[in-house]
């Protein structure tokens, strides 16, 4: 294992790919991401690593270059945030559907308007059901161990499809933490040699990428990337338990803390995740059985790892840094559906929180659960509004 290291998440997910060494990274800037690129292309410059660095003239470009240089057979990574994944909307379904294996970092930032720079989960919301998988980490560590994660399962044969890794914008990308990299060496050979499926550049074996489909085929198509989508869990499971036997970080694409003997539990997403675990360490100290659930994969949503960690709970809330105008927060409705069966149900509230990079304080989260506790939580709650 190589030596501590002191990174912002960017530098942290930069540093990755340095390691990695992709074919091409074709990006944008946009903050809170853009020190991705600027560290990346620095070495690039240096000749610290033989990249293709290219940087694009818009998000929808960048997308666009990522998805050629993928089907013409390189490995590939680029990163953006709110806006720019919102440009790339378009072309994020096509990536999919030609199932190429694309790494994309987000920072997640709130979506204009009023314009905003700061941390909500509204862009990856956007994108949720374009057929990426999509990952949360919680801080620096988890933002370098999850880029080097996402490439062995957007390559794995039984998946074959892009993946977002997605850590909170500022407050994550922009905060100095301690983090343990691998040895260079170590991820060359975790990571191993590209292996392009049906490259365009393959002229004895000619493809076909991006035809025009009617629909006596669309139907198929979509079912396919959904099949892919439903094969990538158990992928994600065994990737990240052997992440954890060569690395001693044991991850799960949903984390339970002190939840076996709770009755009410908070589950979140990214950096809230931390500072949960501090509220339910307080609140266990003053004898009440509370636990928590942080949600690393949303795509696909691990329905019966969240079932499992919540069944019998007396109540449950779900922290959605994000909302789905006229409906819920995103995440509430999936946790919802899990639970559906469960003889057992707890109750089940939504609070929206964050939004635009709103500070999320201790006192308010120990509310969430002093609210569960006396029933006094609605279906639906905004937490830190101002009404």
């Amino acid at each position: 294992m190589a030596d501590q290291l002191v990174f912002n998440g960017d530098q942290a997910i930069a540093y990755s790919w340095k390691q990695i060494n992709p074919d091409v990274v074709a990006s944008y800037p946009i903050t809170p991401q853009t020190i991705i690129v600027e560290n990346f292309s620095e070495f690039v410059a240096n000749g610290e690593v033989d990249t293709e660095y290219v940087c694009a003239e818009s998000e929808h470009s960048a997308m666009s270059l990522c998805i050629g240089a993928s089907a013409a057979g390189a490995r590939v990574a680029t990163a953006t945030a709110s806006a720019g994944l919102a440009f790339m909307w378009e072309v994020l379904w096509i990536a999919s559907a030609m199932r190429l294996p694309i790494v994309m970092s987000v920072a997640n930032r709130a979506l204009s308007g009023p314009i905003n720079i700061h941390c909500d989960h509204s862009d990856a919301m956007g994108a949720r059901d374009t057929g990426w998988v999509q990952m949360f980490g919680e801080n620096v560590q988890e933002a370098y161990d999850d880029s080097l994660m996402s490439f062995r399962i957007a390559e794995d044969m039984k998946v074959r499809l892009p993946v977002m890794n997605c850590i909170d914008g500022f407050i994550t990308t922009h905060a100095l933490e301690k983090f343990i990299p691998m040895e260079t060496a170590d991820v060359k050979k975790y990571i191993g040699e590209y292996k392009p499926v049906r490259p365009l550049l393959d002229l004895i074996h000619p493809t076909t990428y991006g035809p025009f489909t009617m629909n006596d085929y669309y139907f198929e198509h979509k079912y396919q990337i959904h099949e892919a989508m439903q094969a990538a869990l158990p992928v994600v499971r065994s990737t990240l338990n052997d992440f954890g036997q060569r690395t001693g970080r044991h991850y799960d694409v949903a984390e339970g803390y002190r939840t076996e003997d709770a009755d009410y539990v908070i589950m979140a997403m990214g950096s809230t995740a931390g500072t949960l675990r501090y509220v339910v360490d307080q609140l266990r100290a003053e004898g009440h059985k509370v636990g928590s659930v942080k949600l690393r994969l949303f795509r696909p949503f691990p329905y019966e790892d969240v079932a499992k960690l919540l069944q019998g709970k007396k109540g449950v809330a779900v922290m959605d840094r994000a909302i789905s105008m006229g409906s819920t927060g995103p995440m509430f409705p999936e946790v919802r559906s899990a639970l559906y069966d469960a003889k057992d149900r707890p109750k089940l509230v939504n609070y929206v929180y964050g939004l635009g990079g709103r500070d999320v304080r201790t006192d308010e989260l120990v509310g969430v659960f002093k609210q569960l506790m006396d029933g006094s939580a609605k279906t639906m709650n905004f937490m830190g509004v101002r009404v």
